[in-house]
């Protein structure tokens, strides 16, 4: 058996360094590693983020979403039916962060897609 083994890797330990508290199921990104808040973390306190597993999150405006599809986090944007410029999924790579694939497909007016996280 390996010694060398540290865990499974499907938690990260985070400390909050935002400036205002994540809410449990809210995306995170730490660098370019995308995880969801396993419970409430408050500013400047440590969470536990999981990197595995499949979350409906909600996704870009008007953007409709292929099962399969590679998913990606724009921090800066506009989800379908909420305030503009809070991030959210997209299907679109340029200047966004890989997050994982779209479990289900997602129709341009629906407000969530299901993510299967870093896969």
């Amino acid at each position: 058996m390996a010694i060398n083994k540290i865990c499974k890797g499907d938690r990260l330990d985070w400390t909050n360094a935002t400036g205002a508290a994540v809410a449990a199921g809210d995306p995170v990104l730490v660098s370019k590693t995308f995880g969801v808040a396993l419970t409430d973390i408050a500013a400047d306190a440590s969470g536990v983020l999981d990197l595995e597993g499949v979350y409906e999150i909600r996704k870009a405006k008007n953007e409709a979403i292929s099962q399969g599809d590679n998913l990606y986090w724009d921090a800066d944007g506009d989800p379908q039916g909420a305030a503009s410029g809070i991030g959210c999924l997209t299907a679109t790579l340029s200047g966004n962060v890989y997050a994982g694939r779209a479990f289900a497909g997602a129709l341009a007016a629906d407000t969530v897609v299901q993510i299967k996280l870093n896969v």
